[in-house]
């Protein structure tokens, strides 16, 4: 039989219903402090964790609604591995002067987060330009950073200022291999000055893990930045009812404060009046 007359038919194709469906999208809200609720699309399914709305991120959030004068009003923010991107959108509805929503680069992420930006637009205050200040990007930590920090508007003399003010960094710490790209980024991108402020906030989720998950707090003290703890807060529930491990722990969020130490300063960085 010559090459070209056998035929396969649909032996290869699978049958219909063979693979499961993609979960569909689902919607979350958060309630801020104000009472203002923030709506978000999670992906249905995804590998990356942009299907939940996790308790670092509800967390740090809030923490930063409480801390708004000091923290966020006419500030340059960027959040790290920011999935739904609600404490980004929180800072931009409080008067961020520019937020940067990133995550890593995959499309699906990548757009969904722009869905939320989009739904939240209305929320958001406008600058006397009529500025939107927030802003999404797909970002691979411990890459170039020119992009992220080109987001930030020029000064009054058309100069740039040097980095972002506040780093939101929640539930990002927990993969190991990554940190020493975290801690490069936040080098690369945080501000040189005393007021500015790294926010990493993380829960647990398996708790046998947490030594290795803490050296990431070591590893950011050889780059350069002070740590400070700031907060332990239990939340009423796990996430995941029935994952292992001690459950106060799978409950807890952690916070902790990361500035320069004063050797790093940088005296000569272009402030905000």
């Amino acid at each position: 039989m010559a090459e070209e007359d056998f035929e396969t038919g649909d032996m290869f194709q699978e049958p219909e219903g063979f693979y499961p469906d993609e979960p569909e999208p689902t919607f979350a809200e958060h309630q801020m402090l104000s009472g203002q609720k923030v709506r978000v699309r999670l992906v249905g399914s995804h590998p990356l964790y942009g299907n939940l709305l996790w308790n670092a991120g509800r967390t740090s959030a809030h923490y930063i609604e409480e801390r708004t004068a000091e923290l966020i009003k006419n500030k340059d923010v960027l959040e790290i591995g920011a999935a739904a991107g609600v404490p980004s959108i929180v800072s931009a509805i409080q008067g961020a002067n520019t937020v940067v929503l990133t995550d890593y680069p995959d499309p699906d992420l990548v757009e969904n987060m722009r869905y939320n930006a989009e739904l939240a637009v209305d929320q958001i205050p406008k600058g006397p330009d009529s500025r939107n200040p927030l802003h999404v990007d797909g970002y691979k930590w411990g890459n170039p950073v020119e992009p992220l920090l080109d987001y930030i508007p020029p000064l009054a003399d058309g100069s740039r200022a040097k980095g972002f003010d506040v780093l939101i960094m929640a539930d990002v710490i927990y993969s190991h291999r990554e940190h020493g790209n975290l801690v490069k980024t936040m080098q690369q991108t945080l501000k040189r000055n005393a007021e500015s402020v790294a926010l990493v906030i993380f829960t647990p989720y398996e708790p046998w893990l947490l030594p290795q998950t803490e050296r990431f707090f070591p590893l950011a003290e050889a780059g350069g930045f002070t740590v400070t703890k700031i907060f332990e807060k239990m939340m009423g529930e796990v996430l995941f009812e029935n994952d292992p491990g001690d459950e106060k722990l799978r409950r807890t969020v952690f916070g902790y404060e990361l500035r320069w130490a004063p050797e790093q300063l940088d005296n000569s960085s272009l402030e905000r009046t």
